[in-house]
């Protein structure tokens, strides 16, 4: 089966929901406290390790997200594991705002630059990334850093700063999954800058 651009929206749309997992963790969080909330983080961590074993180890296609999974992925870890990794590590780590931020520019930003770039995309960047992905992924980065700017009380500056951090960071990798590296590099840079700006 060829990848192509309606197997790509169908991924990422599998992509957003991940703010399903963030809803239920802040639920969990307010009702039982955030240790509670992390260790079922970390329950469905467990869960998408066990596929990926029936799926990697065993070779049994799963149904529902074999149609999903790039042909690159086919023999590697799929990228769910990744991003419920730097959910885990930037909701412990980081201050709220800021793991949120770094979510959110990793889930939206990515979306739009795949679906941009595999859309309309035609002048090559670096590697396999193209200029209207990279657009549109920065674009898309900055609204949430207003956003959240906006309903945090943050400083402008560090969502911006985190923007493209993500950004760049999302156009360099190829081979690294970036789902765990985006939002922990964008993350750490925002937790930084908070006491200097």
């Amino acid at each position: 089966m060829s990848w192509n651009f309606f197997h790509e929206i169908g991924r990422k749309v599998i992509h957003l929901t991940i703010l399903i997992v963030l809803l239920l963790f802040f639920a969990i969080k307010d009702q039982f406290g955030k240790q509670t909330a992390l260790l079922f983080l970390v329950a469905l961590l467990i869960l998408f390790l066990i596929l990926e074993y029936l799926r990697l180890d065993l070779n049994i296609k799963l149904p529902f997200f074999h149609q999903f999974i790039r042909p690159k992925e086919q023999y590697r870890v799929y990228g769910v594991i990744f991003f419920l990794c730097s959910t885990i590590i930037t909701l412990s780590v980081f201050e709220t705002s800021i793991a949120l931020t770094a979510l959110l520019m990793t889930t939206f930003g990515d979306v739009s630059a795949a679906i941009a770039g595999k859309k309309y995309g035609t002048t090559m960047l670096f590697r396999n990334k193209t200029v209207v992905g990279f657009i549109a992924e920065l674009a898309t980065n900055l609204i949430v850093a207003v956003i959240m700017s906006l309903s945090f009380d943050i400083n402008i500056y560090i969502p911006i700063a985190m923007a493209f951090a993500a950004t760049i960071v999302e156009t360099m990798l190829d081979e690294v999954d970036d789902n765990l590296v985006v939002p922990v590099i964008s993350g750490f840079i925002g937790q930084i800058l908070i006491p200097l700006i």
